[in-house]
């Protein structure tokens, strides 16, 4: 993982996405910032990211900003981008696209939630996005942010169902790879060129993963 305190500004930058989800998930975790749907996970995200961003900065023409909901043209198609966190130094620019996912077993208006299935192909149609952000040259890197308190989801008993095509376990390794394996009686078709192991970490009743694509 590249060092806050590195020369490049575009790796401290990435160190901060990093650094600022671990406060983030220890936080949400020990019940001090409560997060009931995705909204609010990016709210309080942004704003932890946002503390950092003077601490980052080492120079005087260096400028971060953060961005939430940016819309972009991709593949013709209207996309809302979660979080983009932009940065200059002088002429060199970095942006890096996030985009997260939360999952809570209770809706945020009490009831049972359903649907894990939708969520688990939801996580790699986040993980497509990114790949087309920077594709298109929106941004520089793509993050996957994810949270949620279903242990299942994490650690599975087996993966038995044809939901788990769309495997988020934790130590799962795959890609490139294309899948068509429909969710909800709809059509799939998600397409990633780059590789993935996911890694997930619990802090009380939560679990929080961060994945990043690599070319293969």
């Amino acid at each position: 993982m590249p060092s806050i305190e590195s020369e490049s500004f575009s790796e401290r930058m990435r160190a901060a996405v990093n650094l600022s989800w671990i406060m983030f998930s220890r936080k949400v975790g020990n019940g001090l910032v409560p997060i009931n749907k995705e909204a609010s996970m990016q709210l309080q995200y942004a704003y932890v990211l946002q503390q950092l961003l003077p601490l980052i900065t080492f120079h005087e023409n260096e400028n971060f900003e953060i961005e939430l909901e940016t819309g972009v043209q991709v593949n013709g198609r209207s996309r809302e981008i979660d979080l983009l966190f932009k940065g200059e130094l002088g002429e060199e620019k970095h942006s890096i696209a996030i985009e997260m996912k939360c999952y809570r077993t209770l809706a945020a208006s009490g009831g049972a939630r359903g649907a894990t299935d939708i969520f688990m192909k939801d996580v790699y149609e986040d993980f497509y996005l990114l790949e087309q952000y920077v594709l298109s040259g929106i941004a520089q890197e793509g993050v996957s942010l994810v949270m949620n308190d279903l242990p299942r989801l994490v650690n599975p008993k087996n993966k038995n169902a044809k939901c788990w095509d769309y495997d988020i376990s934790n130590g799962v390794s795959f890609g490139p790879i294309n899948l068509t394996t429909p969710i909800g009686g709809k059509p799939v078709n998600i397409s990633l060129g780059k590789s993935y192991t996911l890694s997930w970490v619990q802090y009380g009743d939560f679990w929080f993963m961060e994945a990043q694509g690599v070319h293969v």
